[in-house]
């Protein structure tokens, strides 16, 4: 059951997301239920492995949180916000994100419990 989790966080659930095309949301606002987080510092939309790297500014004293795709609910072009499903405290609470883990799965995997069915910052949105 993990597997299909960690591999369904990772795909996109509103299309617009990957209809716009990555580099044109870096810079987007990303608001989280409850406020905004920060802005889109850099995103992949590799199928199955898409993110979304968010520099939360002095929000979390100017760290970065790298975001699986399937925690965006929504994009708005002309505003130039992403909205995800999570809170800000649950955001925070994610693993620390470390640039040189990117593409490491077992990072990947961490993250994807995490924000999937049954992880500490999953709930059920839909």
């Amino acid at each position: 059951m993990e597997q299909t989790s960690t591999v369904d966080v990772w795909i996109a659930r509103d299309t617009a997301v990957g209809d716009i095309g990555p580099a044109s949301v870096i810079g987007y606002g990303v608001e989280a239920l409850d406020g905004s987080i920060g802005k889109v510092d850099d995103t992949t939309l590799d199928t199955g492995a898409g993110t979304f790297v968010v520099d939360t500014g002095p929000w979390i004293f100017g760290k970065k949180v790298m975001l699986p795709i399937g925690v965006f609910r929504s994009v708005d072009p002309d505003e130039e916000k992403i909205y995800v499903n999570r809170t800000k405290d649950q955001i925070k609470d994610a693993p620390e994100f470390d640039e040189s883990l990117i593409n490491d799965q077992s990072y990947r995997g961490r993250l994807g419990s995490y924000y999937g069915p049954g992880g500490a910052g999953w709930r059920d949105w839909d």
